[in-house]
């Protein structure tokens, strides 16, 4: 018998914040990206050995993550009064971890991912324009050092 197999949507997520600010509203973000993780290589010459070179791995490097979502006040969303604190007061605060979950059907988590010692690199709004009637996007970018992959269930 044929294993039941099916691709994962992308479409589903939630973003978890180790923050004691944070709320309901926190875990909501139009995208993400920047979940890669990257090894960096030495290359390697073997005294004599002309034909090839030794390419070794070194340090991986991670991120940054990019999150997208419609603009929020700091007094409805602790995640933008984190933010506000280190780009307007220099008050900075790494958070051990950021959890993000693909979701199911039902809601519940089907991966995911972990990244540790997270702080605010850059904090773009999007354009105001009056030409349309858009919703104005916050882009958050968070620098991080470490990613961790998880299957749920």
């Amino acid at each position: 018998m044929a294993d039941n197999f099916y691709q994962n949507v992308n479409f589903h997520f939630r973003v978890n914040f180790t923050l004691s600010t944070a709320k309901s509203v926190d875990v909501k973000f139009q995208s993400v990206t920047g979940l890669d993780s990257t090894i960096d290589t030495e290359t390697v010459r073997e005294g004599g050995e002309n034909r090839f070179e030794h390419v070794i791995p070194t340090r991986r490097k991670y991120g940054p993550l990019i999150l997208k979502r419609g603009l929020l006040g700091p007094n409805s969303s602790g995640v933008t009064a984190w933010l506000k604190q280190t780009f307007d007061d220099e008050v900075y605060q790494t958070l051990s971890t950021v959890n993000i979950y693909l979701l199911g059907e039902t809601h519940t988590p089907i991966l995911h991912w972990t990244i540790n010692n997270v702080w605010p690199r850059s904090w773009k709004i999007g354009e105001l324009n009056a030409e349309r009637g858009e919703v104005l996007v916050e882009t958050l970018e968070l620098n991080y050092n470490r990613l961790i992959f998880a299957e749920k269930g």
